[in-house]
């Protein structure tokens, strides 16, 4: 028969620590990979129409946003409860628009420069006068390539 014997003095081996860095760097390269930066802060509220024929656009890099919309509830006090056009991370008057434009145009790849188009994302409620002073101003700047954002219309289940 055979007999087991208990030795209390075995230790446990060591973890190997030695694919610890592998695994942290495939971390950094994943989150790297499929975090989107946030781009602006938003200082309008936005809440953009529903469409049913939506396109997705290509190369982001091309699109410069244009945001129209009501400030948001802590900057009404300063700001007023008018609408309001957002320019970046500041709020701007249509006769800005212009040089925002000449200045974004400018800062692109000279290739890059008769492709750019310009995106309005507009609240629901924004009043179509404002939007044609946009889009008049818009074209005094050459920027004929105008994109309208939306979301998808959900279809009725019946």
């Amino acid at each position: 028969m055979a007999r087991f014997r208990k030795n209390g003095s075995k230790e446990l081996p060591e973890i190997s620590t030695a694919s610890l860095p592998d695994i942290i760097f495939m971390l950094l390269f994943f989150f790297m990979a499929t975090t989107s930066m946030k781009e602006v802060t938003y200082m309008v509220s936005i809440r953009v129409p529903e469409a049913t024929e939506l396109t997705k656009l290509e190369k982001k890099s091309l699109v410069k946003y244009v945001y129209v919309g009501k400030p948001l509830q802590h900057l009404v006090g300063q700001f007023g409860n008018e609408t309001r056009l957002q320019l970046d991370d500041s709020f701007a008057d249509i006769s800005q628009l212009e040089e925002y434009i000449s200045q974004e145009r400018s800062s692109m790849k000279e290739s890059d420069q008769s492709q750019m188009i310009v995106s309005i994302k507009a609240d629901k409620e924004t009043k179509m006068g404002i939007i044609t002073d946009i889009k008049q101003s818009l074209r005094r700047a050459y920027a004929l390539k105008i994109n309208y954002s939306a979301s998808e219309r959900m279809k009725a289940s019946y």
